[in-house]
């Protein structure tokens, strides 16, 4: 929480127009602890939801939010500043909202976007969750969007009544994550997107891999710098060069881009 503080004061964090922008996004990057599948106590966890195969993007993992309701979201905010609620409980809210005001106001609208669409995916109990603070904004080139991530820690809640857009959700350990031999280079060939697109595209992407007794999930694209981000400022952790990771392979068909259209 005092990391996450210190990165971001004394500084305009949020850009003056962000109610208004349609390219500003919120997340919600989650913590917790949950039980891994060998039933040993509970340690903690990133908390990520699986995208079901009716959106874009389909079978990646992400953190729930979405775009601004200017609206609605500001009348949430509101509310989140109140005694005993997320942002009144937060130590260092005062401090935001004495010296930097209007990236206070930003600050809760942006937070309330991200209860809000937790909400709405997976059921999240907005009353349940502690703040622990903002990180760094993501600029998503390939979809003219900026992320903005607040960071939660979960409280008790555990079951999860999850909408059409979630296929499950993934608990991956704060342990796992740190262990550089989870890491690899995800190579991917991407069909052609658009009118004008007429080859395959390739590239290379560093990646997490996540083993379950169903498979494995890979971690990549945008949620995965987010958590890079984020193990780099409270842990000093950085994955290994992409040069010396492993290699493995995959494909993104005009569906991953296009689905939910």
């Amino acid at each position: 929480m005092d990391v996450l503080h210190e990165r971001s004061r004394g500084r305009r964090f949020f850009p003056a127009y962000i109610a208004r922008s349609d390219e500003a996004s919120a997340v919600l990057f989650l913590l917790g602890e949950h039980c891994g599948e060998q039933k040993v106590r509970p340690e903690p966890c990133v908390v990520f939801n699986k995208r079901s195969i009716r959106v874009r993007q389909p079978g990646d993992l992400c953190f729930p939010g979405g775009r601004i309701a200017p609206g609605l979201d500001s009348l949430v905010s509101k509310f989140l500043t109140l005694p005993l609620f997320p942002l009144a409980r937060w130590p260092h809210w005062s401090t935001w909202r004495n010296l930097q005001g209007e990236d206070a106001k930003s600050l809760a609208l942006v937070f309330a976007t991200s209860l809000r669409e937790s909400l709405e995916e997976m059921g999240l109990n907005p009353l349940g969750v502690k703040f622990l603070g903002p990180l760094p904004p993501e600029d998503l080139r390939m979809f003219d969007r900026v992320i903005y991530p607040m960071v939660s820690w979960i409280g008790r809640q555990r079951h999860f009544l999850l909408n059409w857009e979630v296929e499950r959700i993934v608990y991956i350990p704060l342990r796992d994550l740190l262990n550089p031999e989870n890491y690899a280079c995800y190579r991917l060939n991407m069909a052609p997107r658009g009118e004008a697109g007429v080859v395959e595209e390739k590239g290379d992407f560093p990646c997490f891999r996540h083993k379950t007794h169903d498979g494995e999930e890979v971690l990549w694209g945008a949620t995965y710098r987010i958590v890079m981000v984020f193990l780099e400022l409270v842990y000093g952790f950085s994955a290994p060069n992409l040069d010396t990771l492993p290699i493995i392979y995959g494909y993104l068909d005009k569906r991953y881009f296009n689905r939910g259209r």
